[in-house]
């Protein structure tokens, strides 16, 4: 276990900052979301401040002294941006990296070339899924999305075809596979392993997409039937490069950190000895800092140098890739800081005593918990960080795998029905040119049936292991 979760659970630990009863504990919750929600949603307010605010509001109601709701949120802040900033940072850096260079439009040829009629919308899951893994969603969304209009228009696609399994690639990976920042949240505020839940977020990832991608686009394409918008197919990233990154460099400079932590989770279950050279060795190499960072070093390489950066373009690229990042990180880190709040004042207690009695499995729980907040926010960040922090006492006692399913229970819940409250949506709709109903009908659906299969997937899984 890391010096950060021991300190976590160390300070998860700490008694209640407010005697408040469970009623009144439970009336604060109700309240504390309740302002988050409505200064998202009705004043429009950024995530960061709401959650700041909102955490505010859920100590005074819980009826804690303000400084010591100030010292748990200020606390809580510090140490998720401690376990994931670094790690978004490095994520930022390798998605710019992939997108300037061409890279990213180097695997998308390279697939699209082997790939026509029926294999298009599999060859799509494929393309989003492998460029998913190092891009948050909304870069992602930005980098594929000209592809899938171009694809559309020249072969002659539906729109929705080809669109749908895209997006479902990318929604997948962002809800359910660190390193993107929810499920990083959600496994530093559990105590998971990062490892195991990588290797159950994949097995968990391959049905659900399959699902919501290539098969829900049938449909999809049935319901919604528009060509793609002419005025949002832009030029694309790498038409002004004289070069680009090889396909088999770049697939495996995107592969790279996913790899490390896989070999790592292996041994940590085959060899399961501390003492033993060859784990030690690969804990040090799979942790999520140096397998990120090993793939950003060899990325300036592998994709700069290969596109014929110089080091003065390299170093522009790596300073413009972390600007962006900013609101994420105080977002996430606002979310922790509500969680440990949360924790403070006594609700993970009150739930883990109220979860006793309760016919509803855990992982059940934290799905439903997911959903309701997402449902209420829009955000999905918003509802893993807030979901995680309140059911974190329910994996005290969890096997790491069980530990490790209850985040993918959360990560799944946290991508349940994107509706207008979502900036994700706004996104959608104005990139495929549809108006409110379409966007209902083919992108929340989509987002539906990935939290559901998700959640289906965790739970058959939670049978078997």
């Amino acid at each position: 276990m890391t010096r950060l979760n021991v300190e976590m659970l160390a300070a998860d630990a700490t008694e209640p900052i407010t005697s408040a009863g469970n009623a009144q504990l439970g009336v604060a919750v109700l309240a504390g979301i309740a302002v988050i929600v409505l200064l998202i949603t009705r004043f429009k307010l950024h995530a960061f401040l709401a959650l700041t605010i909102g955490s505010l509001c859920l100590g005074a109601f819980a009826g804690a002294p303000l400084d010591a709701t100030i010292a748990s949120f200020t606390k809580g802040l510090g140490s998720t941006v401690a376990g994931v900033g670094v790690l978004i940072a490095l994520g930022a850096i390798l998605g710019k990296l992939l997108a300037d260079s061409g890279g990213a439009d180097r695997i998308v040829d390279t697939i699209l070339a082997k790939a026509g009629g029926r294999a298009m919308p599999w060859a799509m899951v494929l393309i989003a899924s492998v460029i998913g893994l190092p891009l948050f969603f909304e870069v992602g969304i930005v980098l594929l999305i000209p592809v899938v209009l171009m694809v559309a228009q020249r072969g002659g696609y539906s729109l929705m075809r080809i669109g749908v399994p895209a997006l479902a690639g990318l929604s997948v990976m962002h809800g359910l596979i660190p390193p993107h920042p929810g499920p990083l949240v959600a496994i530093d505020a559990i105590g998971a392993d990062l490892g195991v839940t990588l290797a159950l977020g994949i097995l968990v990832a391959v049905p659900t997409v399959i699902v919501a991608g290539p098969l829900f686009s049938r449909y999809a394409a049935r319901w919604v039937d528009i060509p793609a918008p002419e005025h949002m197919i832009p030029q694309r990233t790498s038409d002004d490069l004289e070069r680009r990154p090889g396909f088999g460099a770049t697939v495996a400079t995107v592969l790279l950190p996913v790899v490390l932590m896989m070999v790592k989770a292996l041994v940590d279950i085959v060899v399961d000895d501390p003492e033993n050279h060859v784990q030690r060795v690969t804990d040090v190499i799979g942790s999520p800092l140096i397998a990120l960072l090993a793939a950003v070093l060899v990325g300036l390489f592998t994709l700069g140098r290969a596109a014929g950066f110089t080091k003065e373009r390299i170093s522009s690229t790596v300073e413009t890739s972390l600007a962006p990042i900013a609101g994420v990180l105080l977002i996430v880190g606002a979310g922790g800081g509500f969680k440990q709040t949360l924790i403070d004042v006594g609700v993970g207690q009150m739930i883990l005593e109220f979860s006793e009695n309760w016919a509803i499995p855990a992982l059940l729980l934290a799905w439903l918990i997911a959903v309701a907040i997402r449902l209420a926010t829009g955000s999905a960040t918003v509802a893993t960080i807030s979901a995680a922090g309140l059911v974190a006492p329910l994996a005290a006692d969890m096997s790491t795998s069980h530990a490790a399913l209850l985040v993918l229970a959360i990560g799944a819940g946290s991508l349940f029905f994107s509706h207008v409250n979502d900036a994700g949506f706004w996104l959608v709709k104005e990139y495929f040119g549809m108006n409110v109903g379409q966007t209902i009908k083919t992108w929340s659906v989509m987002e539906t049936i990935i939290s559901v299969v998700g959640i289906v997937c965790v739970l058959l899984l939670s049978l078997v292991l």
